[in-house]
């Protein structure tokens, strides 16, 4: 309903209209559906109430008497009455029982002429039955009590007032203040003694029912509240505001508890009880005292248990985080006088870690307390990580709750025995033999070992609510709607849907117990054969699985996914009656004979074509010919006959091409045949005499070619001359190939390979076992029968047996002559006996080279450059790895060498070790012969400093390179050839920057000061002395020539320094003398008086104590600014990037 004065009934799952009612006259307020009749009631600012049929649609009642806007109306939950509030500032309470009398079906004709009277005098369907005044200003909402004789007011007097009624009156019992404003909205709770309200002083408010006094209150910063709604059956509440909308509960409903062996102690209503799982026995323990602050949520919120001493903490929020100690005598369950016995204290939560001692955390000075059963102080322990709820974790551990991550402590020995990232931990549940835990969040559930070692994690769109462990080491989990199974290795599933949500508390078998949100000891039976099957696969336990096969109903496309998914296809064979499926599985599985038998029920040209594939991958030659019978594809089966040397097959494949029509698969056949007649005659029968005169000619067949020529003319065709001419003849077979030979192995145990004592322990109850399984209804095609059973050809077999009297079923297969069959040799004694066990293939040498190696080199030599660049990426921060292709390339081929094999084999590649000997064991490979060595860095060290002598600035700019990229992947044997690479980098560091310095400076003709600059910053890298000699000239000259005389000074006397030739001594004097005491005329940022290092990007100087950041790998420096772009010094690396540093010696691990 809105301000348009219409009503409009929605499908909400559709999101359309239904229909609209038209009635009110001014602005709507509020609507509401009968609980049981279909009726809806509306308030409105015309003064009225209107009951309507949602039905019929029409206004079946109006309800008039308030004589100001009504703002709020609704039912009864369960008695004909409705309640109103209006700002005439009463509350009417109005009896519409003669309307649900009318609405109702007359029993007889008097009540029916009744009825009538009333429709036609005017009766009345509603009627107030009573007034309620008290507010002094309007009335904003009323509300009936779900079960009790009270309603409930809010208005603009701000507040909120409990009225009393009975069959004869109603009366005002009790008013609550405190809002500051005014009251919105105001309702019962649906469970609980407490009365929620909101205002539009920006709160909600909780009472207490029964002592009429304030609870608790919430507040939002910037938002007026104006309507609640409580869900009728669950502990929810709804709250408007003026930013949208909320939906929270007051208290949390997870009961407290813990399980020990047969018995599970809780927390319900106020009392400490427990649950014997076998008796189904409950016993209530003794009562918990009520915190003194009048609250929300102090329920207890953990349970720790210790069975030796029947000893029970129960840990609360009251008072900021406090717990209760419990000595459960044997005898004393339920007595008044065991409240005496309870001892208290204050921490965030308190956990049994021995028989006798528990820990306690203290969250101010993050230390665990380790107490005795008697409350006092034994130890202290200062925890390793910020600590916000502590675990169980065995004898003398906890396991402590950070915000990102979970840690066991042991408080005798205060050392961290494991650690694990897991962020926002709500619940820890230990499985029985303490070797597995489970880690529940608010949407994820991490599986852990003892130690806190990762097995795997699960993330859930719903809130995970409880789990436990099974007996079989399976964690068996709920979620709001679902219990699920979560299996070792991280596979889960669904066991059953749940109406709502519950707490588990033990698994045994197929039973779940379980607590319910009302405290309630419960229990369902579930089948748990799913998870079962999937735990005996992964733990490779084939005899249950084969067991479940045989008796369990066990199917659908879940299980076979499954075990598709799993590589067992020929387990989800004994699952499946679908003729297509079977099929994929055979073929998976490399089960020919059941993909034949499929393949024969579904007749199908693509089946055929897959199973002469998948045939002709195994080397049964007798499949795949058979598949290419089928599906009549005979230019394959005829180029399969020529693979095999089947000549005399090849002919009959001519003849059947010949009844077919088929012009190109008989010269194909010719061709494969060598028989030039035959294609001479094709040619000449297909009207292609030029072609069939150039064959005839050319394989020397006179008399057919002296024919054809008269029959051409004048248009014979000439052959080429000066050529030699060969015979196009294929090579002869030696001998016929059948299908490939085959290791005889053991068949697997789902395939019937069960030892003859499990067959015989077994035989009992697999006998039993149904053509449904899939066994009996098998059809198991033997090769070598398929020819002799197929049928010929689907080509046209009786215009062939006409043909050829010779030829059975249309396929030349006469009978063998073979030797008698008892001559055949048969396996005799022991030794024929054993089955043949294939060997076990060895590691790959390139394999062994990396799997100990940290090396870069190393893994780029092995081939595995994936792991070489994250290698790389992890020492030396590299990014960009286009510079180093061609050097992983050199790496990886210089370390192998490759031998030819057979003409039809690949070649066979050879991993070349470094330091191989004749006499080294085969067990013990050394690491890979590299083609970089740090011998070549030397010489590639001085060609790059010959050409920087010789002034060829590109060229050793580029030489100067390849070094910075080679050293990556070099690998030295010594810690004294590390150092010698370090220093390496550091020379080379020093003349790329420079070189780039200068060659910029060339760039620059127009502007002389930055050229001086740049020749200035030059003099500072550590270079040569004949380099430095150089750079110190060519700086002198260019600030002399720009005027800066006394920057040209200094770079003379530095020059003087460093021992110049003859020449550049007396150049020096001569600027010297020329400077003398004159300055500079352009102000340069260059003093040398002020150490520095200058910036590989921006070629400006960075002064001692001014921040800077480097490159991980070539140590350049640069300014900020340039922090995570690429290195322009070494073009490789990122800048400012965390790396651990060059690894380039495996003396560098040890």
């Amino acid at each position: 309903a809105g301000d348009d004065y219409k009503i409009k009934v929605w499908n909400y799952k559709t999101h359309r209209c239904l229909f609209t009612l038209h009635g009110h006259l001014d602005y709507i307020r509020t609507v509401q559906f009968h609980d049981e009749h279909p009726w809806i009631v509306s308030a409105s600012d015309d003064q009225t109430i209107r009951v309507w049929n949602w039905q019929s649609r029409t206004c079946v009642a109006v309800l008039t008497g308030h004589n100001h806007y009504v703002m709020c109306a609704s039912f009864h939950p369960k008695e004909d009455l409705v309640v109103s509030a209006s700002l005439d500032q009463t509350v009417r309470v109005w009896d519409i029982g003669a309307l649900r009398k009318k609405s109702s079906s007359p029993a007889d004709d008097i009540m029916r002429l009744t009825q009538m009277n009333t429709d036609l005098f005017g009766g009345i369907d509603a009627v107030v039955k009573y007034v309620l005044e008290g507010h002094d200003r309007g009335v904003n909402w009323a509300s009936f009590h779900p079960t009790l004789p009270l309603i409930v007011s809010g208005a603009d007097d701000r507040q909120v007032k409990l009225w009393r009624m009975n069959d004869t009156k109603a009366w005002e019992v009790d008013t609550l203040r405190g809002h500051m404003n005014n009251v919105s909205c105001v309702l019962f709770h649906a469970k609980q003694d407490i009365i929620v309200s909101n205002s539009e002083d920006k709160s909600i408010r909780v009472w207490d029912a029964t002592k009429r006094t304030g609870i608790q209150t919430f507040r939002r910063e910037h938002d007026r509240f104006w309507v609640l709604a409580a869900h009728p059956e669950m502990n929810l509440l709804a709250a408007g505001h003026d930013s949208g909308m909320i939906v929270f509960k007051l208290e949390r409903e997870r009961p407290a508890f813990a399980v020990s062996g047969d018995t599970v102690f809780y927390v319900k209503d106020r009392f400490l009880r427990f649950y014997e799982y076998s008796t189904q026995k409950e016993v209530q323990v003794a009562p918990i005292r009520r915190p003194g602050s009048v609250s929300l949520n102090q329920s207890p919120r953990t349970l720790s248990y210790s069975p030796t001493e029947n000893a029970v903490l129960i840990c609360s929020d009251v008072d900021g985080g406090s717990y209760e100690l419990f000595i459960v005598p044997k005898d004393s369950a339920g007595r008044a006088d065991y409240l005496q016995d309870a001892k208290k204290g204050s921490g965030g939560s308190a956990v049994f870690i021995a028989r006798n001692r528990f820990a306690v955390l203290e969250k101010s000075s993050n230390q665990v307390l380790v107490k005795s059963l008697k409350n006092e102080i034994v130890k202290k322990s200062p925890l390793p990580i910020g600590t916000d709820v502590i675990y169980y974790a065995g004898t003398g551990n906890v396991l402590c709750r950070a915000e990102d991550r979970v840690a066991i402590f042991d408080l005798q020995q205060r050392l961290v025995l494991g650690e694990l990232q897991a962020s926002a931990v709500k619940y820890v549940i230990w499985s029985n033999d303490m070797e597995s835990v489970a880690l529940l969040s608010k949407h994820a559930v991490v599986i852990a070992n003892k130690k806190l070692v990762h097995r795997c994690t699960l993330h859930e769109t719903i809130r995970v609510k409880s789990g436990a462990w099974d007996e079989n080491g399976v964690f068996i989990y709920s979620t709001l709607n679902h219990i699920k199974y979560c299996l070792p290795n991280g596979d889960s599933g669904i066991i059953k849907t749940l109406d709502v949500p519950i707490y588990i508390t033990k698994v045994a078998g197929n039973t779940i117990a379980f607590l319910d949100r009302d405290g309630k000891n419960k229990i369902i039976t579930v089948d748990a054969s799913e998870y079962i099957f999937k735990l005996a696969l992964l733990r490779k336990r084939y005899d249950h699985v084969m067991s479940m096969i045989k008796n369990s109903q066990l199917c659908g496309q879940a299980v076979i996914s499954y075990l598709q998914q799993k590589g067992f296809p020929e387990v989800a064979l004994h699952f499946v009656k679908d003729e297509k499926t079977r099929f994929n599985l055979a073929l998976e599985s490399g089960n020919i004979q059941i993909a034949v038998a499929s393949a024969k029920e579904l007749d199908d040209k693509d089946h055929w074509y897959r199973l002469g594939i998948e045939a002709l991958r195994q080397g049964n030659v007798g499949i795949v010919e058979y598949a290419y019978q089928r599906t009549k594809n005979f230019d394959r089966l005829a180029f399969l006959y020529l693979l095999t040397g089947y000549l005399d097959k090849v002919g009959f494949m001519s003849k059947i091409a010949g009844q077919n029509n088929n012009l190109m698969g008989q010269f194909h056949n010719a061709l494969y045949l060598g028989d030039a007649k035959k294609r001479v005659e094709i040619l000449e029968n297909a009207g292609q005499l030029p072609l069939a005169y150039v064959t005839a000619a050319t394989h020397g067949l006179t008399e057919i070619a002296d024919r054809l020529a008269g029959e051409l003319g004048e248009d014979v065709p000439s052959l080429p001359e000066g050529k030699t001419r060969s015979l196009l003849i294929p090579p002869a077979p030696l001998t016929a190939c059948g299908d490939w030979p085959l290791l005889r192995v053991m068949r697997g145990i789902f395939e019937g390979g069960l030892d003859a004592t499990g067959r015989a322990e077994q035989e009992e109850d697999y006998d039993d076992a149904g053509g449904d399984w899939g066994d009996e209804d098998l059809e198991i095609v033997d090769a070598s029968n398929v020819i002799e059973n197929g049928d010929a050809g689907h080509a046209d077999e009786s215009e062939t047996n006409e043909e050829d009297g010779d030829e059975e079923g249309g396929w030349d297969l006469e009978d063998l002559e073979l030797p008698p069959e008892a001559d055949t040799p048969k396996a005799r004694g022991p030794e024929r006996s054993a089955l043949f066990v294939a060997p076990t293939p060895g590691m790959p040498v390139s394999q062994i080279w990396t799997q100990k190696s940290s090396l870069a080199g190393e893994h780029a030599a092995a081939g595995n450059f994936d792991t070489a660049m994250r290698l790389l990426s992890r020492q030396l921060g590299i990014k960009n790895f286009a510079p180093l292709k061609a050097l992983f390339l050199d790496a990886h081929m210089g370390s192998h060498t490759f031998l030819r094999a057979f003409a039809s084999a690949p070649v066979i590649p050879i991993a070349v070790e470094k330091g191989w000997s004749e006499s080294a064991s085969p067990n013990v490979r050394g690491p890979p012969a590299l083609v970089f060595s740090f011998a070549q860095m030397d010489d590639k060290l001085k060609a790059a400093y010959k050409a920087t002598t010789e002034g060829k600035f590109p060229e050793a700019l580029r030489q100067f390179l390849n070094i910075l990229y080679t050293i990556p992947l070099l690998v030295v044997d010594s810690r004294r050839e590390v150092d010698e690479v370090k220093e390496l980098i550091e020379i080379v560091r020093e003349y790329v920057l420079g070189l780039r310095m200068e060659v910029k400076r060339k760039e620059l003709k127009n502007d002389a000061t930055r050229q001086q600059e740049l020749a200035a910053y030059f003099t500072n890298c550590k270079l040569q002395k004949v380099h430095m000699r150089l750079v110190l000239t060519s700086a002198m000259g260019l600030c002399f020539k720009g005027g800066n005389y006394a920057t040209a000074a200094n770079f003379a006397r530095m020059l003087l320094d460093n021992g110049p030739n003859e020449a550049q001594a007396k150049k020096a004097r001569q600027v010297l003398q020329a400077c003398g005491d004159r300055k500079d005329a352009h102000q340069l940022n260059y003093d040398f008086r002020n150490p520095f290092v200058v910036c590989g990007a921006t070629f400006v100087p960075i002064y001692r104590g001014q921040k800077d950041v480097s490159c991980p790998y070539c140590a350049s420096r640069f300014v900020p600014s340039v922090e995570g772009q690429l290195c322009s010094i070494c073009e490789l690396s990122v800048v400012g990037a965390d790396a651990s540093g060059l690894l380039c010696s495996p003396t560098q691990s040890r």
